[in-house]
């Protein structure tokens, strides 16, 4: 799918932009890709003009939403599938997303960006071939290409996400010229698409699946032996297993997780939210 080239507008841009207005001023600089870029605008009391496009000025704005420009209004950047899929904003600039409310990546502390730079470095992509088993926003993508991988191979299984990342110029485009033909972007579910991946052709993998009570294929036994399979030996792996409270959970995921790669031939160790593996 072609990545969205438009204005993306949040309630604080839009704040700017006509405190502006009321000030006086008909011109303004602001970012309408998340902080990646910042571009001069024209400002009016009917509208707003970026790039030599017109827009008009949109009604009020939600908080924690992104909105795009559908061709008709300012829409927010979210979409029901199994639940309901949303693009959120951080204090980063680099979006969040979540699903049904739930947030599927580390926003508080962290950039989600600068988190997948940390966890990435842990396998060394560069020059590797590279596995992203759970493509999401594609900041793990996103990493290994600025790192200088060789290729990397991602799996997204839902449509909804895909559909987020043409939205969010965080996300990478396969097709771009940074990409250079490195990033190949697949729809499909990693627990059956792995059958078809050569044996030993992998030099490392990035493991970030759902929760284990939403994807619990991603944390068998079963795939983590085709991870084994796939990856050569003293390959990399870092699985993002996060912190479930044991208390109420009843269950140390991590050690679960780190023994079932244990049995599968890795040697493991927690690290971060998560357990680092490599391939004996």
């Amino acid at each position: 799918m072609p990545h969205y080239t438009g204005p993306l507008l949040t309630r604080p841009l839009l704040d700017q932009l006509q405190t502006a207005l009321k000030k006086g001023a008909s011109e303004a600089t602001a970012s309408f890709d998340l902080g990646r870029s910042q571009d001069p605008v024209s400002l009016a009391p009917d509208g707003w003009q970026w790039r030599g496009q017109t827009f008009p000025w949109p009604g009020k704005l939600k908080d924690r939403t992104i909105y795009y420009w559908d061709g008709d209004e300012f829409s927010a950047a979210s979409r029901f599938g199994t639940g309901l899929y949303k693009l959120v904003p951080t204090d980063w600039g680099v979006p969040t997303f979540e699903i049904d409310g739930i947030k599927m990546l580390v926003s508080a502390q962290l950039s989600p960006m600068d988190d997948a730079r940390r966890k990435v470095a842990l396998v060394e992509p560069r020059g590797k071939q590279v596995l992203d088993t759970c493509g999401g926003m594609g900041y793990f993508a996103a990493c290994c290409l600025d790192d200088g991988v060789a290729g990397i191979r991602s799996f997204e299984k839902s449509p909804e996400v895909l559909w987020l990342r043409t939205l969010n110029p965080w996300s990478p485009d396969p097709e771009a010229e940074h990409a250079q033909g490195r990033l190949q972007l697949n729809h499909g579910d990693v627990s059956r698409e792995i059958e078809h991946i050569a044996d030993a052709s992998m030099d490392a993998v990035l493991h970030d699946p759902p929760r284990f009570g939403i994807a619990g294929e991603l944390y068998s036994q079963v795939f983590y032996d085709q991870l084994a399979r796939v990856l050569r030996k003293g390959g990399r792996l870092f699985h993002y297993t996060g912190a479930p409270n044991k208390l109420t959970s009843g269950r140390d995921v991590p050690r679960e997780v780190a023994a079932r790669l244990q049995k599968a031939g890795f040697n493991t160790e927690l690290v971060l939210d998560g357990v680092f593996a490599t391939r004996r």
